[in-house]
Order: C-alpha cells, then structure tokens, then sequence
C-alpha cells in the first residue's frame, strides 16, 4: 500500500518494504527509514493533513553519523486509504511489550511523541533516590538525563520502595548527558553511547532488558550497585579527577596516567566464589550469546524475582562475611581490583568485554603489582576490550566477592561514587533490574580470541594453582 502526500515542501510517496519504510520525496535519493526510526504516522481529520514523523542519518562532522527529525505534513486523495495506510504503519513500527501493572500488561505501549511526560528536575544530591523510592508503579519508564550517578540514586530508591520488586520492573532509561556514562554506552554502543538522540529513541522504541543488580554490602548497611566497584588504581583515577569532571571522559584518561606514574599498591585482600576462570570459555560463551541475540542459559541462581512471586522484599542475602566454603583468595600484591557488569566502563575502556547483562555472575579481574611496563603494555586495545587477554589480568566470573582493606586511607568507587574505605562483599541478584535497550542484549563487538599480534592469555603458575583450588571446593 503506498501513500502520496502533498506538502508545503513538495510530493512525498511511501510505501511499506520488509522491516522498513521507503521515503520518497521526487528530488533527492529515494530514503529507506527503519522500522525503529519511525516516530510516528496519523491522519488528522479536523485539519484534513497526514502527518508522519521519522529519523534519518545525518553525516557530523564532528560526532560522524547522527540522527536528525524530518517531519512531512500535508494532504492526501483518499481519507480512508490515509487512515489504513496510518494503522497499517503503527501495527508495523510499534510491537514491543508494556511494562505496567495495569489490566492492559502486554498491549503495545505507544510510548511516541505525544505520550504523557512527568518531569523533575533534580536540585540536590539524594534528590532522584527520593523520588524513585516513592515514584507510582505505573510508569512505562524512568529516564535519567544526566550521568551513571543518577542511574546509582533512582536504583537504591527502588531498593527502599515500598514494592521494591514492582518498582524494578519499571525499565530504566540513560540520557547521557554526564561526565560517566557508562550504561548508554553498553546500550547504545561505542560509537552512540553519547548520541542523545539515539538515547531519547530508545526510551521511545526500546524494549525491556532484564539485567543483573548487586546487593553491595558494608557496615551491616546494604547497598545496590547496578554497574561497577573499583579499589586501587582504578578507583584513583574516578575520585581523583572529580576536579577534572568539565573534561569530560577524557578525565579517566588523564587519571589513567597519573596513576601509572604514581604506581601506588592497593592494600586489600581479595576473595571470591568463582563460577568460571577461563578466558576463552568466557570469550566464546558470550561470543555465541551475542550471536543468538537472546541471553544464555544462566550459569547461576534462578532469577532474583522468581525466589519469591509473592514477596514485596529484596531477594534475600546469600553469602555471609563468615561464609568460606568454596571460596579462593588471591593472597599476590594488587595494583586494583575491578568488578562490575556492562563491557564499557568509559568509551575509551572496555573493562568487561565478556560481561553478559543476564547471566547471574559480576566480573572480576584484579592487576598484580607488577610492573609499569606490564600495565601500559596491557592497556593496549582496552577501547576493543583486548586488555582482557594480558596474561597478567586476572579475570573471574564470580557468584559473589569480598575486599579485606589492610589499610585505613584508600579509595572505594561504586558505581563512581565515594563509599567508604572499608571491608565490603557483593553478591549478584539475577534480572533484578530492568533496563530499555534497542537490542536485547549489549551492544559490543569484542572477538573471542586474542588480537593476533598477542601471544595467546596463558594462565600463570599462581593462576594455574587457583584454579585447582576453585575446582575442588566449589
């Protein structure tokens, strides 16, 4: 069914092709707009004008390919055709599932221009916690314009909702418009992770994800983390360049080098419940998720939501600080540990290229002390994630974590903010939370074997003796 419509700018044609809808306005190269770039295609009859509104690539110079609105407007020959073709589109470009407790859960939600908006603008630090912890269940979405912190505030008011399980399954959406935006990366991908057009489209046409959360634990007092825990060096060059936050993400790299240089040692003590220590394994395990587009098999718990379908709690805790059972540690000097979930820590840093948004377990990888040398030469490539493969890195998938501090000064960044520097576990609650993504998946091309001018990742002795030790007592 093609449609002409005759507009203040010229004679526009459409026609519907397999996932995607042709543009053709008699002038420049006929335009083939995606299904997931159509906004929106109406009627409007009190003003008698078909109205349509999708997204085409446009060439920056400076941020390559963007996206840019173009909206026609005009009249058409035959109402009842413009009606049909109108339903004919929406029934094609609006298919994803709703996220709502109300009787309609299911039915496609129109969440497109047009659709009802709650905005807040937050005016303090603790602000985003306060209104997530009593936000209404009945939301398609939270958006957050800002950076990961914010993300870090809107998940622990959830945590303390009086429905905390209702209230993570409201999806979660990033505008990145921080100087940490990590999750718009790992959604988005590296090359429009920071494109807030994209990001603004996936609100509107992204599909629900569930994701992995961490219960981080300190004090007796208990904590969500969504995204990462650094201690060390990595931690040094996140809270130490809070100073340097109107850099940008470039701030990290500038932290990056200064930590090299001052090469201090992380005083902590390292333990974890490993699940997989093998690096290919992990490297083809999620090469193969990727390619099915769909999560793999879980390789730990059930869903942290199916433990109890009644329950209005948190899933509960696991692992005590008195657990040891099946637990290694990792007794060599460290120069950081760093864990979390999301390939992208920064655009410039694929920290956990083989992190899966579903699979029940957190990366884990910590840096021996060993060598200025060796840290540099195992930075090489860490924008494509082959930082992964340096014998040198330590690299676990873990169903929990904890960090002993020797000493009393020291930095902790969770999720890039400050906690306290002291003794801490994670455990890892299986599709917790709930995110909205174009994919399905995270949108990353890491190959699962090592770069081919790299030796092949060979275990160390040390590694090779905690192996064994991981084997026997899980």
């Amino acid at each position: 069914m093609d449609l002409l419509v005759t507009s203040p700018q010229g004679k526009f044609s459409f026609k519907f092709a397999d996932g995607a809808l042709i543009v053709n306005d008699g002038v420049s190269q006929e335009r083939i707009v995606p299904h997931h770039h159509v906004l929106a295609g109406h009627y409007d009859d009190e003003e008698h004008l078909m109205r349509v509104s999708y997204l085409i690539d446009k060439l920056d110079k400076k941020r390559g390919t963007s996206l840019e609105l173009a909206k026609v407007a005009g009249t058409v020959q035959d109402e009842v055709q413009a009606f049909e073709w109108a339903e004919k589109l929406m029934s094609a470009v609006v298919w994803y599932p709703a996220v709502t407790s109300s009787a309609s859960a299911g039915q496609p939600t129109r969440r497109l221009p047009g659709c009802q908006l709650h905005v807040t603008t937050t005016t303090h630090n603790g602000h985003a916690h306060a209104i997530a912890k009593d936000l209404a269940t009945n939301y398609d979405a939270v958006v957050t314009v800002s950076g990961d912190g914010l993300i870090h505030e809107v998940l622990n008011g959830f945590a303390e909702h009086a429905d905390p399980l209702k209230a993570f399954s409201i999806p979660v959406a990033p505008i990145p418009t921080g100087s940490g935006n990590g999750l718009s990366l790992n959604l988005l991908g590296a090359e429009h992770g920071f494109d807030v057009t994209r990001a603004a489209l996936n609100v509107i046409k992204g599909q629900p994800m569930k994701v992995d959360l961490f219960s981080f634990t300190q004090d007796d007092k208990r904590s969500i983390s969504f995204m990462s825990q650094a201690l060390g060096l990595m931690a040094d060059l996140d809270i130490g360049t809070e100073h340097l936050r109107w850099m940008g993400d470039t701030r990290f790299v500038v932290g990056l080098l200064r930590g090299i240089i001052q090469f201090k040692a992380c005083p902590v003590q390292l333990s974890y419940k490993a699940a997989e220590i093998d690096k290919h394994k992990m490297a083809e395990r999620v090469s193969l998720h990727r390619k099915n587009k769909k999560p793999a098999p879980p390789t730990s718990a059930s869903p942290a939501t199916s433990e109890s379908d009644t329950a209005e709690t948190l899933p509960p805790l696991k692992f005590q600080p008195e657990d040891n059972e099946g637990w290694t540690t990792f007794d060599e000097p460290l120069l950081y540990v760093y864990a979390g979930k999301g390939p992208f820590v920064g655009r410039d840093y694929m920290a956990f290229p083989v992190s899966l948004p579903d699979d029940g377990l957190i990366d884990v990888m910590a840096m021996p002390l060993s060598s200025r040398k060796d840290v540099i030469a195992g930075m090489a490539g860490a924008e494509k994630g082959e930082s992964y493969w340096s014998p040198k890195l330590q690299y676990v998938k873990a169903h929990a974590y904890r960090v002993k501090p020797f000493k009393k000064k020291g930095h902790l960044a969770v999720d890039g903010e400050i906690y306290p520097f002291k003794e801490f576990q994670v455990e890892v609650h299986q599709c917790l939370g709930t995110l909205l993504s174009p994919y399905g998946h995270y949108a990353v091309d890491f190959a699962p074997h090592p770069p081919a001018n790299n030796k092949r990742s060979k275990p160390s002795e040390s590694k090779k003796k905690e192996a064994t030790r991981s084997v026997s007592t899980i």
